[in-house]
């Protein structure tokens, strides 16, 4: 009986350490700045827009260390394509697109007025810009446009493994574009919809407006459910085992993927952008620090400090 408590004492002695040690890895030179929009995971590295820096930061997921900044101007979204990252330039009615094993700029290219969000399908980037009516402009990897669509007031996109859907805030509905940008479908969503991530069956659309996430069959688009999740909904990303979603109060919800509620967690000020390492959930806020929760549990990890 003895040896079964030292043993279960060890275990969590030797767990607490490592906690420990790996909040103090990542508080070293975790800073990064303000105001940050995007963040996404290249497989190595954490990539965070900071919108009011004009520059685009890379983090060591591992440990949260600085690898480096790049001057970008105005990012906003953000997409790796398996070895570039593509920045949405809100302020300059342009993409970015950067290698990602060290930054390089490889070229700048038009993408409509005011670009929020990018999303790569496996051969070309897709771009979400401006407002009612917006555009939705599909780029080769060179860059060079090959077709754009008007769409009512796009903000977020996902993809299911043949279609876009994008969330149009101001008409509280999600269209369905195919690889030529005909439209599929325009389906119902809650009030003014903006992020949308796809959990391998369904599309979530947090409903911005409102108080809730809307569930949506990624068949036919049919409501499969609508969820409280809180005031103001923002961010919502699937990690392939649950949902989680940023609410614009500071709130980050974790549901099942039956939409029902695990629990929630502070996610700083303003949460936006969420992104996932495969161990972590990463969180960028549009006011403050971006923190680091642990996926099974929600624990926090680390957040970066504002210089």
């Amino acid at each position: 009986m003895k040896d079964d408590r030292r043993k279960v004492f060890l275990l969590i002695a030797g767990f607490l350490v490592l906690q420990i040690l790996e909040a103090s890895c990542y508080a070293h030179g975790f800073q990064i700045g303000l105001s940050h929009y995007g963040v996404v995971y290249d497989g190595a590295n954490i990539w965070v827009a900071n919108y009011s820096g004009d520059t685009v930061t890379k983090l060591r997921a591992a440990d949260g260390s600085l690898v480096a900044s790049y001057k970008v101007p105005g990012p906003w979204g953000m997409a790796f394509d398996g070895q570039n990252i593509w920045i949405a330039n809100y302020s300059r009615d342009s993409v970015t697109k950067l290698r990602a094993a060290d930054g390089a700029l490889l070229g700048v290219y038009p993408a409509g007025v005011n670009p929020k969000a990018v999303l790569f399908d496996g051969a070309y980037i897709w771009v979400a810009s401006g407002r009612g009516p917006g555009l939705i402009t599909k780029l080769a990897m060179n860059g060079t446009p090959v077709w754009a669509v008007p769409v009512r007031d796009p903000w977020g996109m996902a993809y299911d493994g043949a279609t876009v859907w994008v969330t149009n805030n101001d008409s509280d509905t999600v269209t369905r574009l195919d690889w030529s940008g005909c439209v599929v479908g325009v389906y119902k969503a809650g009030d003014q919809p903006m992020g949308i991530a796809f959990d391998g069956a369904y599309m979530w659309v947090a409903d911005n407006g409102g108080t809730n996430v809307t569930k949506l069959s990624a068949v036919d688009g049919a409501r499969v459910g609508r969820f409280p999740v809180g005031v103001d909904p923002f961010g919502v990303f699937s990690d392939g085992n649950y949902v989680w979603v940023a609410r614009t109060d500071g709130v980050i919800v974790k549901l099942t993927a039956g939409g029902c509620l695990v629990a929630t967690y502070d996610g700083g000020s303003y949460p936006d952008g969420i992104a996932f390492d495969g161990k972590n959930i990463w969180v960028a806020n549009t006011e403050g620090a971006v923190r680091v929760i642990r996926a099974y549990s929600g624990s926090f990890v680390a957040a970066s400090a504002n210089p």
